[in-house]
């Protein structure tokens, strides 16, 4: 057991918030890495884009979010969707194809939904979720609820069109949205900065007039304390805000990919920089003692070692429900 704060002097706010975090990240790398064993054994149906790495925004940001607050995601968004309180059980059928799954098994891990969580769903469709976040902020100002959207979106989709659009519909209609460009450095299988002009990100947003920060992807306090400021700033009625979060994609693009273009040393230095590791540092240089810190690491685990096993169980579903939820364009093919 842990010795008493005293005994340390630490700060116990700080350790509680920063355990949190840790939980949270540690479920969310759990999930990927049985998600990733998973395809490999076959089960999951359909692409998955494993975010390792990347896990100190999503806990970052979302701890800051209520439970109403919405939030669009990427092709790469399975952090995102359980940092913002999905069942990681469900969220496994789903990638499965199972009945219970997130959307019926209809989804699979690229449109991944919870709209009970206010996740409006993954998208794989570079940068599609951004102007899905806005319009609902949008939809939120009109009906006077106060609440805030958040759009995750990765470096490439800032070269695309609803990039621009978005952002200059949030300002011109000060909406209660928040940007947060999750920088990975890659698009796919090509350096960002290769066919990104200008200086990026921050820069275009800060060009619209939007405040924007850029900030250490892989440091969770300041991630935390960022976004918290951000999200008063917006629910205060401060209109939109933006967040540039540097950190690394430490996977392939998709589990499939082994990511040989890029070098062995430069994946393994980052690894060295992994917000995971960081964080556990954190807590043993603030008073954790390590067998506090490894009974979370086990529980996370365990989760999802449950998870797993209830999705491989779960039945498909019945074949009826593929006619279900779909849109009829009145002529009745479909059936």
């Amino acid at each position: 057991m842990s010795q008493p704060a005293a005994a340390h002097g630490r700060n116990d706010a700080l350790v509680a918030r920063l355990s949190a975090h840790y939980r949270t990240m540690l479920r969310i790398r759990a999930f990927e890495e049985t998600a990733e064993a998973a395809s490999k054994e076959g089960l999951v149906k359909g692409a998955i884009h494993l975010s390792i790495g990347q896990e100190a925004v999503a806990s970052g940001v979302c701890a800051n979010l209520r439970r109403d607050d919405m939030i669009a995601s990427t092709h790469r968004g399975h952090g995102h969707t359980i940092a913002k309180g999905a069942d990681p059980t469900a969220m496994m059928k789903e990638l499965f194809g199972r009945a219970g799954g997130s959307c019926g098994g209809k989804g699979g891990s690229m449109h991944i939904a919870d709209f009970t969580i206010g996740m409006l769903g993954a998208n794989g469709v570079v940068a599609a979720g951004i102007p899905i976040a806005v319009g609902a902020a949008h939809a939120a100002k009109l009906q006077r609820r106060d609440v805030v959207a958040v759009c995750f979106f990765g470096d490439g989709a800032i070269n695309r069109g609803p990039f621009l659009e978005a952002l200059n519909w949030a300002q011109i209609y000060t909406l209660p949205v928040l940007f947060v460009c999750e920088d990975n450095q890659w698009a796919s299988t090509t350096r960002t900065r290769d066919l990104t002009a200008g200086d990026g990100a921050a820069a275009r947003a800060t060009a619209m007039g939007i405040p924007a920060e850029m900030l250490d992807g892989n440091d969770i306090e300041v991630i935390d304390a960022a976004a918290a400021k951000a999200v008063a700033a917006i629910r205060a009625g401060g209109g939109p805000r933006f967040l540039h979060v540097h950190t690394y994609r430490l996977k392939g693009h998709t589990a499939a990919d082994a990511g040989a273009y890029r070098k062995p040393e430069e994946v393994q230095a980052k690894w060295a920089d992994d917000p995971v590791a960081r964080t556990r540092a954190r807590l043993l240089a603030l008073g954790v003692v390590e067998t506090d810190i490894t009974a979370i690491e086990a529980s996370a685990r365990r989760e999802l070692d449950e998870s797993y096993a209830a999705a491989k169980a779960a039945p498909w579903p019945d074949l009826q429900q593929a006619f279900e939820h779909i849109q009829d364009t009145g002529y009745g093919q479909w059936r």
